[in-house]
């Protein structure tokens, strides 16, 4: 499984962890997919970094507020649209 693949697959497990209502295992485990993530957005072209800036934003907002749905939305398809953009897995 590459990196990638692993990344996705986190995202989508931590999102589903949010939705069943598992908070506190859920900011662990976004914690530890944000840091994964970080060095390999970083190193993707265009505004992909200015575009991940925008999304954490938008996630941390959202964990505040405890509205765990919509954070789990934000990691399922945004997070995962933005990692896997140009790319086939």
């Amino acid at each position: 499984m590459s990196q990638l693949q692993g990344l996705v697959d986190d995202a989508r497990e931590c999102a589903r962890l949010f939705r069943l209502g598992r908070d506190v295992e859920a900011g662990l485990a976004m914690v530890a997919l944000i840091e994964s993530a970080q060095p390999l957005v970083e190193r993707m072209p265009g505004d992909a970094p200015s575009s991940w800036n925008t999304l954490l934003a938008l996630m941390l907002s959202e964990q505040q507020t405890q509205n765990w749905i919509s954070l789990a939305d934000y990691l399922e398809y945004e997070w995962v649209q933005l990692l896997t953009a140009d790319q086939s897995i």
